[in-house]
């Protein structure tokens, strides 16, 4: 794996609207108390970091976190990494929205999805997948083959460029978990991408024995809270 960079992608940290169980969307919301100790938290698992560049989702919640987690750090925003554009979905429960015929789709066949007045999975997927890839390249010819580099971004957009590295058709992108501030790592090779860690928060293995999901979050057992949830 040697002679190309490593992408770090971070999730913002918890919002208000994550809290709520209410889907984002392109909503300015902002971090709630844990998104914040989230972010900090991020802190000091990436201080020393020599990162070449990073970039951001344009979104509040994406630049608040890195303005705690890499202070000082000048983010480049770049409309690939946006949320999904959820359309009229945005704004609106999660728990209300899995009652919508569409939310099946979105579960089981989200590549066939185009939310009402809003983005298509799959264009979401594409534009995301495209962007990483061109700034890996250029990173890599520009900065060297150790550099290592950032991304800020969605829980859903996260997911998606998983699911490209991994080589997943986006149907199955639902199997794949990006918590709130959690960092995955992919190398990508002229021969294949490498997904070196998914989804890591840090926590205890513990953490990841939980029974119940939060209130917020009750839709019906097995389903992804789309967004990415809390």
């Amino acid at each position: 794996m040697a002679g190309v960079a490593t992408l770090l992608l971070l999730r913002h940290g918890r919002t208000t609207a994550n809290a709520d169980g209410i889907l984002a969307g392109d909503l300015p919301v902002e971090l709630d108390e844990l998104g914040v100790a989230q972010a900090e938290q991020a802190r000091g698992r990436l201080a020393g970091l020599p990162l070449a560049v990073v970039v951001t989702s344009p979104l509040r919640r994406c630049r608040q976190t890195l303005e705690l987690a890499l202070p000082g750090v000048a983010a480049v925003p770049d409309e690939g990494m946006r949320e999904c554009g959820y359309g009229e979905w945005s704004g609106r429960s999660l728990k209300e929205l899995a009652d919508n015929p569409l939310w099946a789709t979105v579960q089981h066949h989200p590549a066939a999805v185009i939310f009402p007045g809003g983005e298509a999975m799959a264009a979401m997927a594409n534009r995301a997948v495209t962007a990483v890839r061109a700034w890996d390249a250029r990173i890599t010819e520009s900065h060297g083959p150790d550099a290592v580099w950032l991304a800020c971004s969605h829980g859903d957009v996260i997911k998606a460029i998983v699911a490209d590295a991994l080589g997943m058709h986006l149907d199955l992108f639902q199997r794949i978990s990006v918590e709130p501030s959690s960092i995955t790592a992919i190398r990508y090779t002229p021969q294949r991408p490498f997904v070196l860690r998914v989804n890591d928060t840090g926590t205890p293995i513990s953490a990841l024995l939980h029974k119940h999901r939060p209130p917020a979050e009750e839709t019906a057992e097995g389903d992804a809270v789309l967004g990415g949830g809390a």
